[in-house]
């Protein structure tokens, strides 16, 4: 017996790679913010050196559950201060690599919670 639906009502991640992911029919090479609430953009820092509190405060503007960050091809963790806004809106966050990030992202969207993925898409150092 099924009890999920077998698509997603909102903006899904369909593939992703190394530095790359596929959503809504598009394919991004650089850092994007994806929501259940239908929300696909550019996300400004390219590196993880390059965060600022400002990154993360503009996610809190999509009132979601939780934020989840993805940090790039390995998990690293930011500063708490960077996290304040939303963490004093009551806001979880939570931190894995990009594409674990984004394997949730789906999961909790394809549940109907209102979850933003911010996903570090760092260029392949090789290339």
């Amino acid at each position: 017996m099924k009890i999920q639906p077998d698509r997603i009502d909102t903006v899904a991640i369909q593939a992703h790679g190394p530095g790359w992911l596929v959503a809504a029919g598009q394919r991004y090479e650089t850092s994007v913010i994806i929501s259940s609430s239908g929300t696909l953009r550019a996300w400004g820092p390219a590196r993880w050196q390059d965060l600022t509190e400002p990154h993360f405060t503009m996610l809190a503007d999509e009132a979601p559950e939780v934020v989840l960050f993805g940090s790039g091809r390995r998990l690293r963790f930011v500063a708490p201060a960077l996290l304040r806004t939303l963490i004093e809106r009551g806001i979880g966050v939570e931190t894995m690599d990009t594409m674990a990030a984004a394997r949730t992202y789906n999961i909790l969207a394809g549940e109907g919670r209102r979850v933003v993925a911010a996903l570090l898409l760092e260029a392949d150092p090789g290339a």
